[in-house]
């Protein structure tokens, strides 16, 4: 029999698919107290993560675990170092989501661009007649944007730019021309001499050591004025402080972030008070839909590894 420990509840199908196999045992637990977890983590064999930190600690207290599987698709919040030196599987959920966010960056860069707070607020206060003195909204249409990181995020994204007739570019040192080209896109070798030249900025690469922050004064002050940067990956790319500088020196035009460095953001982050930035507390993937498929992907990863089935694109490399 395998346990399963379930951090955090996840949507119902997930938990319905597991009571079905009769070799599988679960628990769910919404306490991430590091204590708590310890003592539940003695006899499991697996774990169904969401965004609460994974700790050396807390991997040293669990000597049966053989897979982590989060429910998405970022593994920051893992010790993936101790977690290679114990032989532990860490899986995501990366045949589910892609849609969802990739929604989500057009919903931002829309309400951005099209000045929909600006317009809904001057209806309802009765300003209608002085929608002429109203700023001009901007257009999609034959817009530059970059999107940095072409995994299926990025891959979904770009088909939905090309809908609205963008001129797509894509950095991603790991993907091919050939592969970019055969979407629609243009594959560029060095995005901070191309983002010289873009409307929209779309990021969609994991936090790692190198990735941090290299969205900063220094790439900022190259944009255009009109440019906007969406950000629905990871907070820390973005140099926050950078980023609101940059906004209030009208360096860029504008920014949507679904994403911060520390979640949730401290009550003196300026950007909570910047009026250039549209800003959603990590809900990119909180569809009803899309939260069905992740809990369903979550639970099917750890079946799959157990029957030496699982797909290994999911599969981080360690």
């Amino acid at each position: 029999m395998r346990k399963v420990l379930i951090v955090k509840n996840i949507h119902e199908s997930g938990i319905q698919l597991l009571s079905t196999r009769k070799n599988f045992s679960y628990e769910v637990v919404d306490n991430i107290e590091s204590n708590f977890l310890k003592k539940k983590l003695k006899d499991c064999d697996a774990i169904s993560l969401r965004t609460s930190n994974f700790t050396k600690e807390l991997i040293e207290s669990a000597p049966k675990l053989k897979i982590i599987s989060r429910h998405g698709v970022g593994y920051d919040n893992i010790d993936l170092v101790e977690a290679k030196k114990k032989k532990i599987t860490v899986s995501i959920t990366s045949n589910s989501l892609a849609s969802t966010v990739a929604e989500h960056v057009f919903f931002m860069m829309l309400n951005i661009s099209k000045g929909g707070d600006i317009y809904n607020k001057s209806v309802k206060e009765g300003n209608f007649s002085k929608r002429k003195n109203l700023p001009f909204s901007k257009e999609l249409c034959n817009k530059n944007i970059l999107i940095i990181g072409f995994g299926r995020i990025g891959r979904n994204l770009i088909k939905k730019c090309i809908g609205f007739d963008m001129k797509v570019s894509v950095y991603d040192p790991f993907v091919n021309e050939k592969e970019i080209n055969s979407f629609g896109g243009k594959k560029i070798g060095d995005f901070r001499e191309s983002i010289k030249a873009m409307d929209y900025v779309s990021i969609h690469i994991p936090l790692t050591p190198k990735s941090k922050n290299i969205i900063n004064m220094e790439v900022l002050k190259t944009m255009k004025k009109n440019s906007i940067i969406i950000n629905t990956s990871r907070g820390g790319i973005v140099n926050e402080v950078d980023l609101n500088e940059a906004l209030n020196k009208n360096l860029i035009f504008g920014a949507g972030l679904d994403v911060f460095e520390k979640e949730p953001p401290d009550e003196n982050n300026l950007l909570l008070k910047n009026k250039k930035v549209f800003l959603s507390p990590h809900v990119s993937t909180f569809t009803e839909e899309c939260t069905k498929r992740m809990g369903l992907e979550t639970i099917q990863n750890i079946i799959d590894f157990f029957e030496d089935k699982l797909d290994k694109s999911k599969i981080i490399k360690l």
